[in-house]
């Protein structure tokens, strides 16, 4: 026998029983009035019905003993506790003179659960989320409660038309199997996102802010373009923050509308917004009554300047630093309060920084939970107080920023209590763990090499120690490649940055009709040496294995083969300042970087690698345009031996767009000889923008023009007809198509090169995954 129930029937059937059992049950006791109200005394209770429960277990729900005298209110009182125990259906009190009966109709017992017509939601994750178990008492109650939260499941997924229908299949001995009949319904996306009242940043700039994204062809693969509650509220923020960064003070949110489309397929979603006026800094003071303290020396510690964008984040900086500057001169609990002076005529917010005496208050303790996989030190160590040091508000919340940085956890909350006194507190970490790890199984295509296929394995938070490794293993028909990589954030508990580093590669180049064989050790440890600044020292062992198979070589390289098997032994540093996710303009960012190798500590030459990079960045036009300028170049030089083939620089498209990667440099030349040596220096500089092109958001597609210039010169020991040995420049010019997809973000480049040599090898298409820089 098979009854079907929707959750009206549910709460329609079972409710209703209760409610017409208890007139019936108690109907003179509950339609008495005060002055005939009348007290019961039982020497006996009979207890009918029940075939699982105790009767001693109903008795106790009910709370009388026999002797005792109970008043009708009692008599309803015991009614209730008995039926809001969920474990029967019906429940009757009927008092018999001396004697009290209870008679029960038990729920049945659930055998088993099942859903069915669920595709997108696995059994196992609907399972976790109801509250009903077998083996356990069927309640109806809780039955609709598991209804609707798994109709709230698939509502998180942008289903709304998700309906759930329990069906209850009988079976013998008052048991039931319990059935979720369950229709999921299409996704219900978000057709349009807009803005209303934006003046300063168009609708295509404000819609990159969000989180949320308009539904687009790779909708399939994208889950950010459905309605979510939460993440809309995430996105006020996210809004709110990008224009008080760029200083509109007075930004608001009035109202955010959200309509369904009446066929009942798509929402609009609308942000009403009222940006305000744009705000700079004004005039930048530091003030204190505090005794011994050097304002000159606070004041050259702050380094936002007048006339600059009024920010937040600059503020914030600026009061970290005074705060570390009163700490390393010994002036503990000293607190830092902006005072802001609005200038509305010209536009302009005073800030006054004033240092003053915070209350004497300790870190007692820091209590983390929640990390079942990540050890209790890698989230410790994010915090640069310890238990006993003075307690600093700012610190505790850049500490939370920073554990929720290290992409190990969902969610990472920070608060602190009261602890075991006034002048105690106790800091409380509590985060959520997330997978870490990945194993990629993939293809690679090369125009010169090929297909290929890549197994590459990675992992985030390496038993559970917040270190970093990685296993590739890549092949090809011309190339073979494995690579182990190894890092530790905080070596010996500091903020040192231990790395690890060992490849062998393989590569059958018949462009060149020649064979390498690489072998690479390289560990390295990097550290900060000032704000935005990092040093990063490094060793290199490296194997190299040069070899004819019996192609037509130049004299250079055949040269170079016949010097066998070569060992290289160097110890070298990378100086690095980046300010492209710190810096004080949150539409600009440069890197610096200048590394040398020195090799000759061992090996069989010595030498001196120099390598420098520049790059720049900045949005303009209301943040539509990104502008990007790029300078590079590098030397190598030899002191004791030379260079082969498989040390020299190569430009390709990586450095230099529009050629393939040998394709400019010192060549040489004769008859059915064409080698690519590479060259001992190199200079490129790139120029590009990236831009709109007007087409639907949803495609992902921008596009970009770039230019580039360059060259690749100087051998130490040419032999044979070389040419192209000195300076000579390249230039080309091209345009870019980006493309957001679920790979990543992909970039075509279609190049013509304005100035080449005859034997240089253009490349007109490359295809590469973007990056900024």
């Amino acid at each position: 026998m098979q009854k079907r129930w929707g959750a009206a029937s549910l709460r329609g059937g079972y409710t209703a029983a209760w409610l017409v059992a208890a007139p019936l049950a108690l109907g003179p006791v509950l339609m008495a009035s005060p002055a005939q109200a009348q007290d019961f005394r039982f020497t006996s209770v009979a207890i009918e019905g029940n075939e699982r429960i105790a009767p001693r277990t109903i008795l106790s729900y009910a709370g009388i003993a026999r002797g005792e005298t109970v008043s009708s209110a009692e008599l309803n009182e015991a009614y209730r506790r008995i039926l809001d125990s969920g474990l029967f259906e019906t429940v009757e009190i009927e008092p018999e003179g001396e004697r009290l009966v209870i008679r029960v109709a038990e729920y049945p017992t659930i055998n088993q659960i099942a859903f069915e017509g669920n595709r997108r939601i696995a059994d196992e994750r609907l399972g976790e989320l109801i509250s009903v178990q077998p083996r356990r008492v069927f309640n109806p109650s809780q039955v609709e409660e598991d209804v609707a939260t798994i109709v709230e499941a698939y509502e998180a997924q942008g289903r709304i038309a998700a309906r759930v229908t329990p069906r209850v299949i009988e079976r013998s001995e008052n048991r039931v199997d319990l059935v979720f009949e369950v229709f999921e319904g299409d996704v219900v996306e978000i057709e349009r996102i807009g803005f209303v009242g934006n003046d300063a940043f168009s609708d295509r700039r404000l819609r990159r802010v969000l989180q949320t994204k308009q539904a687009g062809v790779l909708r399939a693969f994208i889950q950010s373009d459905t309605l979510i509650a939460d993440r809309i509220e995430f996105d006020r923020q996210l809004l709110t923050d990008f224009y008080n960064s760029r200083g509109y003070v007075d930004f608001e949110i009035t109202a955010v509308n959200a309509e369904l489309a009446e066929e009942r397929d798509g929402y609009f979603v609308a942000f009403n917004v009222r940006e305000g006026q744009r705000f700079r800094f004004g005039a930048l003071t530091v003030t204190s009554d505090l005794p011994a303290v050097d304002l000159a020396a606070f004041e050259e510690a702050v380094r936002t300047r007048p006339g600059q964008v009024y920010s937040p984040a600059r503020v914030d900086d600026d009061i970290a630093r005074l705060e570390r500057l009163a700490v390393e001169r010994g002036l503990d609990f000293v607190r830092v309060q902006p005072e802001v002076t609005r200038n509305d005529r010209d536009q302009t917010l005073d800030i006054a920084y004033r240092l003053e005496r915070g209350p004497r208050v300790f870190v007692e303790r820091i209590d983390i939970e929640g990390n079942t996989a990540t050890l209790d030190r890698v989230i410790r160590r994010q915090f640069r107080i310890a238990e006993g040091d003075p307690f600093n508000p700012r610190e505790i919340r850049a500490a939370a920023e920073r554990i929720r940085a290290l992409g190990l956890f969902a969610s990472a909350d920070v608060e602190a209590r009261e602890g075991s006194s006034e002048e105690q507190v106790i800091v409380d970490v509590d985060v959520e763990e997330q997978p870490t790890g990945s194993l990629t199984f993939g293809g690679t295509y090369s125009s010169t090499s090929g297909f290929g296929a890549v197994v590459r394995f990675q992992e985030r938070n390496f038993l559970g120690r917040g270190q970093r490794f990685s296993l590739e293993v890549s092949t090809g028909a011309d190339d073979r490649v494995y690579e182990l990589g190894f890092s530790e954030p905080a070596f010996l508990g500091r903020d040192l940055r231990f790395g690890f580093n060992v490849s062998y590669r393989e590569t059958d180049n018949l462009l060149a009709r020649y064979d390498t064989a690489i072998g690479r050790l390289r560990p390295s440890l990097g550290f900060p040496i000032a704000e935005n600044t990092r040093l990063a020292l490094n060793y290199t062992a490296e194997y190299t294995e040069l070899s004819d198979p019996g192609g037509n070589l130049g004299q250079t390289i055949s040269d170079e083969v016949d010097r066998g098997d070569e060992w290289k032994s160097s110890v070298g540093y990378t100086l690095s300042y980046d300010t492209r996710r710190t810096g004080l303009d949150p539409n600009a960012g440069i890197l610096l970087e200048f590394g040398q190798d020195f090799g000759g500590l061992g090996g069989d030459s010595t030498y001196v690698e120099t390598r420098a990079r520049a790059v720049a960045q900045r949005r303009v036009w209301n943040e539509e345009v990104t502008l990007r300028a790029t300078l590079e170049g590098g030397a190598l030089n030899y002191t004791d031996g030379s260079s082969r083939v498989t040390d020299r620089f190569f430009l390709g498209p990586r450095r230099m767009r529009g050629f393939t990667l040998d394709g400019i440099g010192p060549r040489e030349v004769g008859t059915d000889i064409d080698d690519a040596l590479g060259g001992e220096m190199y200079a490129v500089a790139r120029f590009e923008a990236e831009f709109p092109l007007g087409l639907p958001e949803e495609i992902g597609v921008s596009g970009g023009v770039f230019y580039d210039a360059g060259s690749l010169w100087s051998l130490d020991d040419p032999k044979g007809t070389i040419l192209y040995e000195d300076f000579s420049l390249r230039q080309t010019i091209g345009l870019s198509l980006f493309w957001d997809t679920p790979i990543g973000p992909l970039r075509f480049n279609f190049s013509e090169a304005i100035e080449k040599r005859p034997q240089d090898e253009a490349q007109n298409f490359d295809l590469t995954i973007s990056t900024d820089f």
